[in-house]
């Protein structure tokens, strides 16, 4: 299941995807828009640009912007960012991997063979869609 983090950070980079044409777009806006904490909603924000999707500019017509074209920011690198490992075990996780303590022979357990299809068919579907897939559906 996807973290508030993770939804939050979905709908302001929604939100940025639909206002491209604005140079910039206020926090303030977006927390509106989607009834998110502003103090939430801003650190979001700083770990989506400190990750080279969003750029900010401060002072007067300051805000933030998505600096990559929607098509680039894949959900996968979103929530890997955000939420961390996409499998749902951590044995079968490619990022994140680590041995299940109570599994006594990885190559014998079913539940693992399992979950790694699982993984990757949410890979394929998550590495395959992007922001603008979310925006297209909108």
């Amino acid at each position: 299941m996807l973290s508030k983090k993770t939804k939050y950070a979905f709908h302001a980079l929604t939100y940025l995807g639909k206002h491209r044409d604005k140079k910039t777009v206020l926090i303030h806006d977006i927390s509106e828009e989607y009834g998110i904490s502003h103090k939430f909603l801003e650190n979001i924000l700083l770990e989506l640009k400190k990750a080279g999707i969003l750029g900010s500019k401060k002072g007067k017509g300051g805000g933030y912007y998505l600096i990559k074209d929607p098509k680039d920011v894949a959900l996968s690198k979103v929530i890997r960012l955000l939420d961390g490992p996409i499998a749902l075990l951590p044995c079968v996780s490619l990022n994140y991997y680590e041995p299940c303590v109570e599994c006594k022979s990885e190559a014998l357990c079913g539940l693992n063979k399992v979950m790694i299809q699982v993984r990757d068919e949410m890979l394929n579907v998550l590495e395959n869609k992007s922001l603008a897939d979310i925006l297209d559906k909108e």
